[in-house]
């Protein structure tokens, strides 16, 4: 049964789907069954793993709107499988305010598909709505990326009360993967600080794998590919290979 990690923060540029996409193939390239969810509305998931994400149907909001079968809107990659988004998502969180039950549409969905995977991810939006609410309600876990520059811990408390919210009353076993770092410098005093920062706010939470920043990483979304395959020496490409090592020895 599938190990379901909702990989979330509330802020945008964090680096939430660039490690959704490269975790993804580095764990596929370690032969795990893998499933990549991407529940943002701008699909940037979707299209970093190689799928049209204008073209992919049935995609995650039919799934969740139209009562699409998740088996059936599931693209098989060699990077690793994904449940493709598009931008009909952003209106999904006002059409689910009428459905019943409509915290727990993505797990239901998921539900049926985890006995087929080892890991599933799920890229969040970058905000606390009901879209996130779906993917922490279907979640086992949540990683969150934290950008090693300045306010990097800034919004982190709304994320962690609104975890607090959700294992009240809608998961309770919901727990905190890791944090992640991310674009980390290690020529600047700065990217140095922050580690420090983090580490102290999540003492023994903080992966021992840092992600660095690299151009590589950045270049790799515009060809369709996970860093793997479009630079796998780079070191972009290690530092996800070194994530995948940690993440499935636990």
């Amino acid at each position: 049964m599938a190990k379901i990690i909702a990989v979330v923060n509330q802020k945008g540029g964090v680096g939430k789907t660039t490690t959704t996409v490269n975790i993804t193939a580095a764990l596929k390239n370690l032969d795990k069954r893998v499933l990549l969810c991407d529940f943002d509305p701008q699909a940037n998931a979707t299209s970093g793993m190689g799928v049209d994400k204008n073209t992919a149907s049935p995609n995650v909001y039919d799934i969740l709107i139209n009562g699409a079968e998740p088996k059936k809107a599931v693209v098989s990659t060699k990077y690793g499988d994904v449940l493709p988004s598009n931008k009909a998502l952003a209106g999904a969180g006002i059409e689910m305010i009428a459905l019943e039950n409509r915290e727990r549409l993505l797990k239901n969905a998921l539900e049926t598909v985890a006995s087929d995977y080892d890991y599933i991810f799920i890229d969040c939006p970058p905000s606390l709505e009901l879209l996130t609410v779906n993917a922490l309600c279907a979640a086992h876990s949540l990683l969150v990326p934290v950008q090693c520059e300045y306010y990097a811990l800034e919004g982190l408390s709304d994320l962690l009360a609104t975890v607090r919210l959700i294992k009240r009353g809608l998961n309770p076993a919901l727990h905190l993967e890791g944090v992640l770092l991310t674009m980390f410098d290690s020529r600047t005093n700065l990217s140095l600080q922050v580690a420090e920062e983090v580490k102290r706010h999540f003492p023994g939470q903080v992966f021992a794998t840092v992600i660095p920043r690299n151009v590589r990483l950045s270049e790799a979304p515009s060809h369709g590919k996970p860093i793997s395959a479009y630079d796998p020496y780079s070191r972009g490409a290690e530092a996800y290979r070194l994530l995948a090592d940690e993440m499935s020895a636990t």
